[in-house]
């Protein structure tokens, strides 16, 4: 085989007299089917999107009349031919292509419009079958795709709906597309055949993992369903949302991608930054924890949660967080879970806040709030799909993946292991501590009491050490940690981390458990009359 580069590739405008048009999304198809051969061009088309242009009227031309070919297998072949192929990969600027194309009676294609079969929405039903499955797997549609998109010097390709529009104002002046814009709709052809060629990857390696029990070599596990669906590559392809002003710092370049808007709409102030999308991120995984019918506020600073409480009111709720460490939330962001009222965003304004997340606001809190241009207020879209993500983190010579830590809290499996059984109150008391800790930083102690934080320590390199911050923390705001329950991420390894709870004031306890010492540590509890509970769940968060 020899390949015949031209010596420049011709980049004037596109006349377009002959499009193939071979949709499995047909939004928007008739529209743009009616403006082109309003425009005198000529419509090849197949199957379905055949019959829904020639049902609506248009005058279209069925790729079999064509090719002198039927469709056959089921319609596994369609447009796999030469009267398609050549039409689409001629150069029409290389006068021996001309010649070519006329000796084997083909006509050039100038716009190709093909969109794949949905295999990742059919592959995302629990009971698709395998047989399903790959009747989806599109072979004609990525073959044109690709070769239009090769051909982009004297092809137009449209791989999507969304495409349409930006297509006819440019189209509909003068029946002619610039070759930047060929070389835009290009690039974002091949991603699109990209993006489908990943996702039948990782569906055939989920099955193949399903079907073999193969697995990563050396892999030891507490659950069979860790490794459930690991790809053997693993890609991230996901379109720029936006560039930000700089990373964590000045000097650290930085964008965010992907499509943050599905769940959040900052509708006043600034434009957000790197940091506070972190920040963001932290707050919303800890309000998916929290039932909407409780009025709950968060105050975030660094990613960490500096004070959390519910409340009868909303107000309440915030005045109970901002209690728990009254210096950290300044210039942080807060959290609400329910509409955001007047009386609590006159209190949450008492303070320097960069900001406000709510699932909706009153026009009272707005005309308050939105006085200061640069606060950035947000509102929730959704809870849907908010923990559902993975986790990545580059390190030295690759990338680290993890599910997201979105195991449900399961009261069922905690275990009483004290001789003493804890009031209902002390067990209210500790699952609200736990639905706190799993979102700060490890090692991560939180104090808790009447569904509100008292003192939280975090990050710190000793369990006893971030004891002690949350013990001082509570102390400088006059919080009394009597009665309170303590909340730690993991284990405690040595019966110290309890007896710091005891003397501190505590009476309750709830912690994974694991510890090699763990009896150790029960004996304590129980000589210091405290009752503790193990979940057997680990919340480590680095």
């Amino acid at each position: 085989m020899s390949l015949k580069p031209l010596e420049q590739l011709p980049k004037t405008p596109l006349t377009i007299k002959r499009a193939l048009l071979s949709v499995s999304d047909k939004t928007d198809i008739l529209p743009l089917a009616k403006s082109l051969h309003a425009a005198n061009v000529t419509l090849l088309s197949t199957g379905g999107t055949y019959k829904t242009l020639q049902n609506a009227g248009i005058p279209v031309t069925e790729v079999a009349s064509l090719t002198g070919f039927p469709e056959c297998l089921d319609g596994r072949v369609k447009t796999l031919h030469p009267m398609i192929h050549g039409g689409i990969l001629a150069r029409t600027s290389y006068e021996p292509d001309n010649t070519e194309l006329k000796q084997l009676q083909i006509e050039p294609i100038e716009l190709v419009v093909v969109n794949l079969y949905p295999f990742s929405s059919v592959v995302s039903k629990s009971d698709v079958t395998m047989e399903e499955a790959t009747e989806y797997i599109d072979i004609g549609g990525p073959t044109m795709v690709r070769a239009a998109a090769k051909n982009f010097a004297h092809v137009t390709i449209l791989s999507s709906p969304t495409q349409y529009a930006t297509f006819l104002s440019e189209f509909n002046s003068d029946s002619k597309i610039s070759y930047h814009t060929r070389l835009r709709l290009a690039k974002q052809a091949f991603n699109h055949t990209y993006e489908y060629e990943q996702s039948i990857l990782n569906y055939f390696d989920a099955i193949l993992y399903a079907e073999t029990n193969e697995s990563i070599e050396g892999h030891v596990t507490h659950s069979n369903e860790v490794h459930k669906t690991d790809p053997t590559h693993f890609n991230v392809n996901e379109p720029l949302h936006n560039s930000l002003r700089y990373g964590e710092n000045p000097h650290q370049a930085a964008a965010i991608y992907g499509e943050p808007d599905k769940f959040i709409d900052c509708f006043h102030g600034k434009e957000l930054s790197y940091n506070n999308y972190l920040d963001i991120d932290s707050a919303l995984r800890l309000y998916h924890d929290f039932h909407d019918t409780d009025p709950t506020c968060a105050i975030f600073k660094h990613t960490i949660p500096c004070g959390v409480a519910s409340g009868p009111t909303l107000k309440e709720a915030y005045l109970k967080a901002f209690s728990t460490d009254k210096v950290s939330p300044f210039g942080g962001i807060v959290l609400c879970n329910t509409l955001l009222d007047l009386d609590t965003a006159t209190a949450i304004d008492s303070i320097f806040t960069e900001i406000i997340i709510a699932p909706g606001y009153s026009d009272q809190a707005l005309s308050l709030l939105t006085q200061k241009k640069n606060r950035r207020l947000i509102r929730l879209l959704t809870k849907q799909g908010i923990s559902s993500q993975k986790q990545f983190r580059s390190i030295f010579g690759g990338t680290l993946v993890q599910n997201q830590d979105n195991k449900a809290i399961d009261e069922a499996s905690f275990k009483v292991v004290t001789k003493r059984q804890p009031s209902q109150k002390e067990l209210q008391d500790m699952l609200f501590a736990w639905k706190i800790v799993r979102h700060v930083k490890s090692n991560a102690i939180v104090f808790a009491k009447d569904e509100q934080t008292l003192g939280i320590g975090s990050g710190q390199t000793s369990r006893v050490d971030s004891s002690e911050i949350a013990v001082s923390k509570a102390a400088k705001e006059q919080l009394s940690l009597v009665g309170s329950a303590i909340a730690s991420d993991a284990f405690f390894p040595f019966s110290d981390g309890v007896e710091a709870a005891a003397h501190a004031g505590a009476t309750s306890v709830i912690q994974p458990g694991g510890s090699v010492r763990d009896q150790e540590v029960i004996d304590r509890a129980n000589e210091l009359g405290l009752a503790m509970v193990f979940t057997f769940s680990r919340h480590f968060r680095h």
